[in-house]
């Protein structure tokens, strides 16, 4: 019921990409997660942009971030995220992109967004290391960064964090 995505450049490595249905298991334990509030993840009312090409990824993305009580906007290119945008009449307060989209890369549309709007957040996601991107000259060092594949604690810490950041 899930699938494996692998991606190989000669000289520059492998990756795969494993994703599983969600089981709903009775007995499994539950994770203990520092960041959690009354047992529950970061929550918070806030618009968030997500920009993933990856349908299964952005869907389950979007998901969490819907359940943690975020306004969600979701595009699977830079191009449809700014299309999106100037049609949504209220302000966005994060960009959560990922760093390679087909067209317009996740730092250009960071770009053209924060020139727009300097308030605006952006938290970048890959699922290449942020080491291998910086040197890559994908990303700037020291940028919101967040590694796929992640966990639902995971990314509503990371927005939670950087929405609060001044």
């Amino acid at each position: 019921g899930g699938c494996i995505f692998v991606t190989s450049v000669p000289g520059q490595g492998t990756s795969f990409k494993i994703y599983l249905p969600r089981v709903e298991a009775k007995d499994a334990p539950r994770p203990v997660v520092d960041a959690e509030v009354d047992g529950r993840p970061p929550s918070g009312k806030e618009t968030v942009m997500v920009v993933e090409d990856e349908d299964m990824v952005r869907a389950m993305t979007v998901e969490i971030l819907e359940l943690a009580g975020y306004t969600v906007l979701e595009a699977s290119t830079g191009e449809d995220a700014l299309r999106l945008l100037q049609a949504h009449s209220k302000p966005v307060q994060l960009l959560l992109t990922d760093v390679v989209l087909p067209g317009m890369s996740g730092s250009e549309l960071s770009r053209s967004l924060v020139a727009g709007n300097e308030k605006i957040k952006v938290l970048f996601m890959s699922g290449y290391t942020d080491d291998a991107i910086v040197r890559q000259g994908v990303l700037d060092r020291g940028v919101a960064f967040l590694p796929k594949p992640f966990s639902l604690p995971e990314l509503t810490r990371r927005v939670r964090e950087l929405l609060d950041y001044p």
